[in-house]
């Protein structure tokens, strides 16, 4: 690396979930690509290993552990094979079959909220193991817009709510430990599977594109760059912060599919 700038995280341990794809896998490449030792967790392992082939690619470390963030035992498995941990990212997440409250099913309400939030706390559970031994430790979750603004997912909004005010708590509990907690609220971010139900509900994208002042999405290297700062140690004052990267979306106050009526 012949820029010093890039080698911010180098010696640091990332544990990054929901790895493959989307924001996940350019968190992942874009640690890498600044020289953190990168272990990427996903249900998806095919997703995964091909993610772990793009870092090899460019030069970089990354093993990769399927499993599933929602579950004790798969996290425990792949925090055992990553050992010590610097860096955590809380990515993971899942909203098949959210919607309007009154018609999501206690399946998929339940499975929402155990990827999303209790994946979070069963991941930052056991990051903390190794980050309070060494006191030191910067720890991201990725929340959403939703959790500022009511943008029609329930079950998903719930969650990323209870992200945001874990996010605060966690970072008061655990900064005498020097371990930093903060959360990113991203807007839309354009990736693989945005594109493809963009692609097959055209109508889908031109209401939620007219929400944002600047009239484009974002993209999951802006996503990837705020984490970045997070993770570094540059952000060594920044803690129990949520950081809003949604190009101005959520200083709109009235989203059309909630209003029929307007």
């Amino acid at each position: 690396m012949s820029d010093p700038a890039e080698a911010r995280l180098t010696k640091k341990t990332a544990f990054i979930t929901g790895g493959g794809n989307g924001i996940g896998r350019e968190i992942v490449l874009t640690f890498s690509r600044y020289g953190a030792r990168i272990f990427s967790m996903d249900i998806d392992g095919l997703a995964n290993e091909e993610t772990a082939r793009m870092v090899r690619e460019q030069g970089g470390q990354c093993e990769c552990v399927q499993g599933d963030a929602s579950v004790a035992a798969d996290v425990e498995r792949a925090f055992k094979v990553a050992g010590s941990v610097d860096i955590l990212v809380n990515n993971a997440a899942a909203w098949s079959g959210d919607g309007w409250l009154h018609e999501v099913s206690e399946a998929d309400w339940d499975r929402v909220i155990a990827v999303c939030l209790r994946g979070t706390y069963l991941c930052t559970r056991a990051a903390l193991k190794s980050m309070r031994a060494r006191k030191a430790g910067s720890i991201i979750n990725i929340s959403s817009v939703n959790a500022l603004t009511g943008i029609h997912l329930a079950a998903y909004t719930a969650a990323k709510g209870g992200i945001n005010s874990l996010t605060r708590l966690l970072a008061l509990q655990y900064a005498p430990y020097g371990i930093r907690v903060n959360a990113i609220c991203p807007g839309t971010i354009v990736t693989d599977s945005t594109r493809r139900h963009y692609d097959e509900h055209p109508e889908d994208e031109a209401e939620i594109l007219s929400l944002y002042p600047g009239k484009h999405f974002g993209e999951p290297a802006d996503i990837a760059h705020c984490a970045l700062y997070m993770a570094s140690d540059e952000a060594r004052f920044m803690n129990g912060s949520i950081v809003v990267v949604d190009g101005a979306m959520s200083s709109i106050h009235r989203i059309p599919s909630l209003h029929p009526n307007s």
